[in-house]
């Protein structure tokens, strides 16, 4: 289709331009000025634009939106200036913490923005190893959710359920995979624009590198994105044998094919926080702070829904203390990061709001409970068997969590003990309490009694926690271990 030629596109161009430009604020705009001409002359054909694809990551929250707002706002530019310009393939990688609020939300921006109606325009949703074109009702695929549940599942019974590796340690080692799929997707694009400063683009590559030669074999240093992808590939895989035994399914990447590929940053120019584009989230794309979408400092992920609540259940059933005093642990923890981050005034209001009182804090552990089985098929007993991490280390904590939780097994603990450690015995009845209870399989289970445990938020002895190294996603808190013990500092994790 010859674009330049089409007058209704033109007009659609025309129309969004107008319509964008009116609302972004006039810094804004000369910024996106400024980077139009920056990234014109990255491209390989600066003459001829329309031969040159452009890839942006879409998560879907609040940030991610105004980055997808503002390349096509550079689209758009270098379309008045040139009257050509280049294509964008935007991609989505979902998981199962992603509420189906967050898929209408990506969907308005793209009506907002005009792309569904943008020949150049391509959105694509990528499902593990599987690449489609973005449907805003499109069934999220079922072994997309058992992955996501045995990752939770498998990590969290490695790390007392802390926060940070048990719901995102996977999603970060996966993203990557995602970006190299939707890059090859067909034509292989000419650049992937991204957020992150140099800087942070550097230090990413150097913490690949790292983690690769501590816990495996040395990393090939290579350049562009297809050696970083090969990097990624056996940091990845190295990742999954510890938690799972075996590599990742969803592999499906040729390296190969991506080249010197390489990252354009607009970093310089979307230094902004959500306060100072308000009207262009809220009034233009229509971006909605879901009830369940917006928790804490995310606005595409539940998962921190589901942090707090384990926080909860952890004082309720380790220490023996009240349920809302961890929900309120944690509150206070996050919406400090919430603070760290500059979030507008407003959302971290409404976050307080929502755990203000008894009544608002079972609200939201009901909801929680709703959540992790609608998401993960992953109940309460679950997140409590996870919390204690009875299996892990040979089994260390199996006597205490028993007793304490399921005293009706504690009698057969020589028995499950026996089960786990003879591959060639299997009790069917015993094999389903331990399924009940706990979410795992006597192979899951083998698996994690060989395994050490991850005992601090802070341990990077082991690749569990080495992966969120430096991560800012922490804070020391002063909490009790038992009712009306001592106060002790306790280092947590959480988004």
């Amino acid at each position: 289709m010859n674009t330049q030629a089409d007058p209704g596109l033109r007009r659609l161009r025309e129309r969004t331009a107008d319509a964008l430009f009116a609302v972004l604020p006039q810094d804004e705009l000369a910024a996106a000025e400024r980077c139009a001409a920056r990234l014109r002359a990255e491209l390989p054909d600066q003459e001829d634009l329309r031969r040159n694809v452009v890839l942006v990551a879409y998560g879907g929250g609040k940030d991610s939106s105004y980055t997808i707002a503002f390349v096509r706002a550079v689209q758009l530019i270098l379309f008045r200036q040139r009257g050509t310009t280049f294509r964008i393939r935007v991609a989505t990688n979902r998981h199962s913490g992603m509420p189906q609020a967050v898929m209408e939300n990506i969907d308005r921006t793209y009506r907002a923005l005009g792309l569904f109606d943008d020949a150049d325009c391509q959105m694509l949703t990528v499902d593990g190893a599987g690449i489609s074109d973005f449907r805003v009702d499109a069934p999220q695929p079922r072994h997309l959710m058992e992955r996501d549940r045995a990752d939770i599942l498998m990590t969290g019974h490695r790390t007392f359920a802390e926060a940070r590796p048990t719901f995102c340690n996977s999603c970060n080692v996966r993203m990557v995979d995602s970006f190299a799929l939707a890059a090859c997707h067909g034509e292989v694009v000419d650049l992937i624009v991204t957020g992150d400063s140099r800087e942070e683009q550097r230090a990413y590559a150097f913490w690949v590198h790292r983690l690769s030669h501590r816990f495996g074999r040395p990393a090939a240093r290579s350049r562009g994105f297809g050696g970083f992808v090969r990097a990624m590939t056996d940091l990845s895989d190295i990742y999954y044998r510890d938690i799972h035994g075996s590599v990742s399914p969803d592999r499906a990447i040729d390296a190969d094919a991506l080249g010197r590929l390489s990252f354009f940053s607009i970093y310089d120019e979307t230094e902004y926080s959500a306060g100072n584009h308000w009207e262009l989230l809220t009034d233009f794309l229509h971006f909605s702070f879901d009830d369940l979408a917006f928790s804490f400092t995310e606005s595409d992920c539940g998962n921190p829904l589901l942090m707090a609540h384990i926080r909860g259940l952890k004082c309720e059933r380790l220490y023996g203390r009240d349920y809302a005093e961890g929900i309120r642990e944690y509150v206070d923890f996050a919406v400090e990061l919430m603070r760290r981050k500059e979030f507008p005034p407003v959302l971290i209001d409404a976050m307080i709001d929502r755990y203000s009182g008894q009544a608002a804090i079972c609200q939201q552990r009901a909801r929680a409970n709703r959540f992790a089985w609608d998401a993960y098929r992953i109940t309460q007993q679950h997140l409590v068997c996870m919390a204690y991490s009875p299996f892990a280390d040979g089994m260390a904590g199996l006597d205490t969590f028993l007793l304490r939780e399921h005293s009706f097994l504690w009698k057969r603990r020589a028995d499950i003990r026996a089960m786990v450690a003879d591959h060639s015995a299997c009790d069917p009845d015993l094999a389903r309490e331990l399924l009940r209870i706990s979410g795992l399989t006597v192979p899951q289970i083998r698996i994690l009694q060989e395994r050490p445990l991850m005992k601090r938020a802070d341990d990077t002895s082991q690749l569990l926690g080495a992966v969120l190294d430096g991560d800012p996603h922490k804070a020391v808190i002063k909490t009790r271990h038992s009712p009306g013990g001592p106060l002790v500092a306790e280092l947590i994790s959480g988004r």
